[in-house]
């Protein structure tokens, strides 16, 4: 059971690691997309940028009070589990390689 929630906890760990480290690469990277193959790209990153994002705008529309608590948990729980699914996938590859 322990070992179960260990691996649960790991796995999201990963999954937000793994989104924050794109994240940034992206933004350092690319510019506004613009054109269909750029948004394109764009849209394919933000699959696993996604929790990453998804959490920084909910921290800033909480501290800006343009969200309700509520409403900021929600994108936690989203972002959470959306972090597990990226992590489940981050630790098949590395199992594969």
């Amino acid at each position: 059971m322990v070992r179960d929630f260990i691996l649960l906890v790991f796995a999201i760990a990963a999954g937000f690691t793994a989104s924050g480290i794109v994240s940034c690469f992206y933004r350092m990277v690319a510019k506004k997309p613009q054109g269909h193959a750029a948004k394109a790209v764009h849209f394919a990153v933000m699959v696993v940028a996604g929790p990453n994002v998804l959490m920084e705008n909910a921290a800033k529309s909480l501290k800006a009070k343009d969200c309700s608590k509520m409403a900021f948990w929600f994108a936690a729980i989203v972002a959470g589990y959306w972090s597990l699914m990226l992590g489940l996938f981050v630790i098949q590859v590395s199992i594969a390689l």
